[in-house]
Parts: structure tokens; C-alpha cells; sequence
């Protein structure tokens, strides 16, 4: 089965952006979430996500609610 593209391009663009800063996060704010390694692999985890359903333009979650933001299908 095919993956078609169902992510939109500004909604590329919003998920590389807040992707990057997830993962940026931890390390900026490490100080703060020393203790707190499950949160700092869940923001890292959730980065990693982001980035790849904005350079693979699908989403799995998308298709599972039969939504789209890719004007061209």
C-alpha cells in the first residue's frame, strides 16, 4: 500500500519548525528537566515525529481520520 501525500505545505512547514524546537528544547532547557528523563525523551520523541511526517509529507494520523491539508492529491 502506497503512502499518499496528505500534509500540506504550510503544514510542513509548522511541523519542521515545531519539530526542530522540541528537540532543541531539551538541551536548551536542561538544567530544568534534569530530572526528568521521560518527559526529555517524549519532547525528543515527539520532535523526531514531526520532522519525519513533514519530510515524508504523510501523516499516520491523517489518514486514519480520512484528513488532508495537501492541496494536490
Amino acid at each position: 500500500m502506497a503512502m499518499k501525500a496528505n500534509v500540506g505545505s504550510i503544514d510542513r512547514i509548522l511541523r519542521m519548525i515545531i519539530g526542530v524546537l522540541l528537540i532543541a528544547a531539551p538541551f536548551v532547557f536542561q538544567a530544568q528537566l534534569q530530572d526528568q528523563t521521560i518527559i526529555l525523551y517524549a519532547i525528543l520523541a515527539v520532535g523526531i515525529v514531526l520532522i519525519a511526517t513533514a519530510l515524508f509529507r504523510f501523516c499516520p494520523l491523517y489518514r486514519l481520520f480520512g484528513a488532508s491539508t495537501c492541496k494536490v492529491n
